[in-house]
């Protein structure tokens, strides 16, 4: 008798970098956008590429390869930024390439332990779909590392 039928199910944006996968919350996604030119800031985190004009509001923008320590590479077509909004703000964050929209249950999420200190704080669960396997991330997590940074 399962009582929470359609209860826990959401929907994430898949991105890619090389060969790994991860998930965002689609309730943070406020706009994905084709590469634009980012004005740098000086005197800032190296993960930080700067910032772009999005119709008339200025938005910073952080590479996922820098804040993971992954080698930066050159971007290509499939390129994005992704607009994330939390609690009223926004930021940019520059990823290899944008998937899909994939839904998963909680039952299809692995959690992962919270006493990991390292960039696995940044994940929240692995979700397990077509046989791939999907790391979700912990927005607000990574927000609030980033402005304490």
């Amino acid at each position: 008798m399962d009582n929470n039928i359609n209860n826990d199910v959401k929907q994430y944006i898949v991105l890619r970098f090389d060969s790994e996968q991860y998930g965002i919350d689609i309730s943070y996604i406020d706009n994905i956008v084709r590469l634009m030119p980012i004005t740098r800031v000086p005197h800032t985190q190296p993960y930080f590429l700067g910032v772009i004009n999005l119709r008339g509001v200025i938005i910073p923008v952080m590479s996922m390869r820098g804040k993971f320590d992954l080698p930066e590479k050159e971007n290509t077509g499939a390129t994005r930024i992704l607009i994330i909004k939390y609690e009223g703000a926004d930021i940019g964050i520059l990823v290899d390439e944008v998937k899909e929209v994939v839904t998963l249950s909680d039952e299809e999420i692995e959690k992962v332990s919270s006493d990991d200190a390292d960039t696995r704080s940044y994940i929240t669960g692995v979700g397990k779909y077509n046989e791939t396997l999907i790391s979700i991330l912990n927005i607000p997590a990574l927000i609030a590392d980033i402005e304490n940074d």
